[in-house]
């Protein structure tokens, strides 16, 4: 089992991000404190108490001191079992991370790290609005493994306007040089609810080129394959099998549990969705109450939803569970699209499972789509 906690805080908005968060500080203790709650409130959600992973998301989770960290991760360990090879991430900016921050962020038990990094170049990292500089987004990589910390991801974001592809091919190589086990690289979305969705309505900002996002893409995978990073997931690339074991938990449909304000959780026949308001979280809490919403999945649900992610992935999706979710009418519905999408090559196939081939990366939410059940 899995357990993702949600730091709803942030020091600034990117134009980029429509997670929830707020730049608002002053009820951090409250938070940490229902959050802290909410864990022991939920100790009887997913079918066993045992955690795998335990994840902090955000929001900016470096927001949280060691005092802070350490108590959250002892409610865990209170009220439930944690492996003892236990993955347990943090996701930190650049900014967050000194020395002294990244040496209690080691003593507090954290063992690996998602630092949003997003490019190495300064305009760029301006453009997004971002606080941190190039140079103290490699220099917290260096100064963490140096503390100890050697499992480490980063985030870069490609398709960000520019001339050419330089840019990101620099980024590329800076990365290879800080020699980090993983590297998540997103496609720069124009979400409507952010800054950049903001300046495109008003025409301050055109629409992402979506043949300069596939150019993209295509180096990118290129670039990172010549490198030794594995493309486990569509936007994540690990050396040596270092695959996130959180997020793949999500793309393998393992029940989780999600704490604080906006997270999810799924026990296997049903999510929830808690309340995306900081004060509505604390409030309801506070009554010993979960402000989530509950859905029941149903059949086709289940099977469009292992789809959605279980394409992504290089394991694919076994023919079997689609049969079985879907309560055997996978086969029958879809056998002429799948015979289309492998003359496309854009699928292939063995004996259990089905794959995307390099080409149908580049168009995997249309063939996830186009393979779902009603």
């Amino acid at each position: 089992m899995h357990l993702y906690i949600h730091i709803p805080f942030c020091r600034q908005a990117c134009h980029y991000c429509d997670f929830h968060f707020s730049t608002n500080i002053s009820t951090k203790k409250a938070m940490v404190d229902a959050i802290a709650r909410e864990i022991e409130l939920r100790k009887s959600y997913l079918p066993d108490q045992s955690f795998e992973t335990i994840y902090f998301g955000g929001g900016t989770p470096s927001i949280l001191d060691k005092a802070e960290l350490e108590f959250l991760i002892g409610i865990v360990y209170q009220h439930f079992h944690v492996a003892s090879d236990a993955e347990i991430t943090l996701e930190a900016n650049p900014d967050d991370l000194d020395s002294a921050k990244l040496s209690q962020l080691f003593e507090a038990g954290i063992n690996r790290l998602s630092i949003g990094i997003q490019s190495f170049n300064d305009q760029h990292l301006q453009f997004l609005n971002r606080i941190h500089s190039a140079n103290e987004a490699e220099s917290c990589v260096c100064t963490a493994q140096q503390i100890g910390i050697k499992n480490i991801s980063i985030d870069l974001i490609y398709a960000i306007p520019a001339q050419n592809h330089t840019i990101l091919q620099t980024d590329l190589q800076k990365a290879f040089a800080l020699n980090v086990a993983h590297i998540s690289a997103y496609c720069l979305t124009i979400e409507p609810q952010t800054a950049f969705g903001s300046w495109v309505r008003k025409k301050k900002l055109r629409p992402i080129d979506e043949e300069f996002a596939a150019q993209q893409f295509e180096i990118l995978v290129e670039t990172l394959a010549e490198n030794g990073y594995e493309q486990y997931e569509i936007s994540n690339f690990a050396r040596h099998e270092q695959y996130s074991k959180h997020n793949s938990s999500y793309w393998k449909q393992r029940p989780y549990l999600g704490v604080g304000p906006s997270a999810h959780s799924y026990n296997g026949i049903s999510r929830e969705y808690n309340v995306s308001n900081n004060v509505k979280y604390i409030d309801a809490i506070r009554q010993n109450l979960i402000p989530a919403t509950h859905e029941i999945l149903s059949a086709a649900d289940q099977t469009n939803e292992y789809l959605l992610t279980g394409l992504r992935t290089k394991w694919g999706v076994n023919k079997d569970k689609l049969e079985e979710l879907s309560g055997g009418i996978f086969n029958t519905a879809h056998q002429k699209d799948l015979e289309k999408m492998a003359c496309l090559n854009w699928i292939r196939e063995d004996s259990d499972s089905l794959f995307l081939t390099s080409a149908g990366k580049l168009f995997a939410d249309r063939i996830a789509s186009d393979l779902f059940i009603e």
